[in-house]
């Protein structure tokens, strides 16, 4: 069975974004990908802390999160070769839209005094770019487990060059911006 979320864009979002910018089906602005990730510059030398973010973030994202390690060496930021500096996830398809339909209609209401995403997260070709403080407003997510709160970068990237476009997408979508953006 689909998303839900892949179901509304079909049946609603998709024709009222036709309607709006293009009128070639083929042109209308997708979602491409959402990428979860955390820096664990914190964590570096830390394993059981690293191994303990990344169970969460795969968790939350329903598909395994991968060690992002270091390249090469920097001694000003005492980290060393191959030394793990981030955690990531990719998620594409069905899983990226139940993980959208997630964080809109449970995650960002249990947030508290939030007051909306500010829409001067967009990077100019269409991507929106945004943080969040800690994991704990997933329901998914059990306070006991929790080694250390930590925040997350969500990078939603569509196939849209044009902002406009975009903002339109996650705004269908429900996602919620602050009032006088954009």
């Amino acid at each position: 069975m689909a998303a839900r979320f892949f179901e509304k864009y079909k049946s609603e979002i998709a024709p009222a974004l036709e309607t709006e910018f293009v009128q070639n089906k083929m042109l209308t602005v997708k979602l491409e990908k959402i990428v979860i990730s955390v820096g664990t510059g914190f964590a570096m030398t830390d394993s059981k802390l690293i191994q303990n973010i990344q169970d969460t973030i795969s968790l939350l994202a329903g598909q395994k999160a991968v060690v992002i390690k270091s390249k090469k060496s920097v001694a000003g930021f005492k980290v060393r070769e191959n030394m793990p500096v981030g955690i990531k996830v990719t998620l594409r398809g069905d899983r990226m839209y139940e993980f959208l339909d997630k964080l809109v209609t449970i995650a960002l209401p249990r947030v508290k005094d939030f007051r909306g995403l500010n829409a001067n997260g967009f990077d100019g070709r269409g991507n929106f770019n945004f943080g969040l403080q800690e994991q704990l407003m997933f329901p998914e997510v059990n306070f006991d487990d929790i080694i250390q709160t930590h925040g997350m970068n969500i990078s939603m990237a569509t196939t849209t060059d044009s902002d406009t476009e975009a903002y339109r997408l996650l705004e269908l979508f429900g996602v919620p911006f602050t009032k006088g953006n954009n």
